[in-house]
């Protein structure tokens, strides 16, 4: 653990990690001005629905577009937050409309938002107080399977079996 939270490494499908490249990483956005910077090249379309999003290991927020891979954005390494992130104009200026932690490449838990709310400051980008479409991420004992649990029923949609009510996707890379 670091001082922005846990840092979660990729468990999704290895072929999908073939894909990364240097050249196809998010956008590194530090400030307002690199985000209005990449957001004036995007068409009006890209704007229009979410982007996927990483926080990196430095704490930083990282923006691409919403078919990309969050294991490309993020250039293969670990994250300290992922999911997608839409914005709107007000009054002139962007802001995060919504955020989610959906990932199923790093399944980040619910209280990485920290680290996202961190980078999302450090950007000068206004924000919600949190996620505002939370996903809980269980992996199943018995059978090993990812599940995504919704409403409240931690049962493994695969196999039956009770999922715990902690995080437990990738327990190695803590």
């Amino acid at each position: 653990m670091n001082l922005l939270g846990w840092s979660y490494r990729y468990v999704g499908p290895p072929d999908l990690r073939a894909l990364v490249r240097p050249e196809a990483e998010g956008r590194s956005i530090h400030s307002v001005a690199d985000f209005n910077d990449w957001a004036s090249s995007l068409a009006a379309v890209e704007l229009a629905e979410p982007f996927t999003f990483v926080i990196d290991s430095a704490g930083v927020l990282r923006l691409a577009p919403r078919r990309s891979e969050h294991v490309v954005c993020a250039g293969g390494g670990p994250v300290l937050g992922a999911g997608e992130m839409s914005f709107r104009e007000e009054s002139g200026q962007w802001v995060v409309a919504e955020v989610s932690n959906q990932s199923t490449g790093y399944c980040p838990d619910i209280p990485s938002w920290p680290a996202v709310a961190k980078a999302l400051d450090a950007a000068g980008i206004e924000h919600p107080t949190g996620f505002t479409h939370e996903v809980v991420f269980r992996r199943c004992p018995s059978c090993s399977q990812l599940n995504i649990v919704r409403e409240e029923d931690f049962v493994c949609v695969f196999c039956d079996e009770d999922l715990p009510r902690e995080w437990n996707v990738d327990w190695a890379g803590r």
